[in-house]
């Protein structure tokens, strides 16, 4: 191979490693149309309980397989070029946060968010299940309910629904708004009436 060949063929694997960031999303987003009519079928209630929660509720970040947890399978799905060690942590890779539109190379930025918030599940209903069902709920890798994320946007939201936090990103809300019913309207929970007009607002961007 003539060195010219030989750095263009180093070039073309640096423009492949450093590709744009990762877009990878959680699976089972729904359609604007297919969240709507869903939206509408959430029973809607206050919520109740609150004062009762407790993080501890709901058994998170459990063994998937092998040595990897739930995070790590979330950093390792939606991240790009991710090399995990023996432990499964994620020791580089990048990852595009949907919230803020950052991207990061460090895992150690990037926090996996409940997309429906854990006391906000338990206050919509998850209060009355069994701890098992809470478990799947907070490690759930079948839907949209984790997502990886700047640490400091995730802290930000907290456990607030969408009438009172947004994704400072505007043209993601749709995205956020067609998740957040679908993980409702999976897991049976319900939606207080605040919520719901946020969410219908929200759809209305799509």
């Amino acid at each position: 191979m003539s060195v010219l060949s030989a750095t263009l063929s180093a070039f073309a694997l640096a423009a492949i490693t450093t590709a744009g960031p990762a877009s990878a999303a959680p699976p089972g987003i729904p359609s604007a149309s297919t969240a709507a009519s869903r939206l509408a079928a959430l029973t809607v209630a206050a919520e109740s309980h609150a004062s009762t929660y407790n993080r501890d509720l709901f058994p998170h970040w459990i063994t998937i397989t092998g040595a990897c947890d739930t995070r790590e399978q979330v950093l390792k799905r939606d991240g790009s070029n991710v090399v995990t060690n023996s432990s499964c942590a994620a020791t580089s890779g990048r990852w595009h946060s949907p919230y803020d539109g950052a991207t990061w190379t460090a895992a150690s930025d990037v926090d996996i968010d409940h997309m429906v918030p854990l006391a906000e599940a338990w206050a919509s209903g998850a209060w009355n299940w069994s701890t098992s069902r809470r478990q799947s709920f907070a490690n759930d890798l079948n839907g949209p309910q984790l997502w990886a994320v700047t640490d400091n946007v995730n802290q930000s939201k907290g456990d607030q629904d969408p009438a009172q936090w947004k994704p400072p990103v505007t043209s993601f809300r749709c995205t956020y708004a067609r998740a957040w019913i679908q993980v409702k309207y999976t897991w049976g929970l319900t939606v207080d009436s605040a919520e719901k007009s946020a969410l219908n607002s929200m759809l209305g961007s799509c």
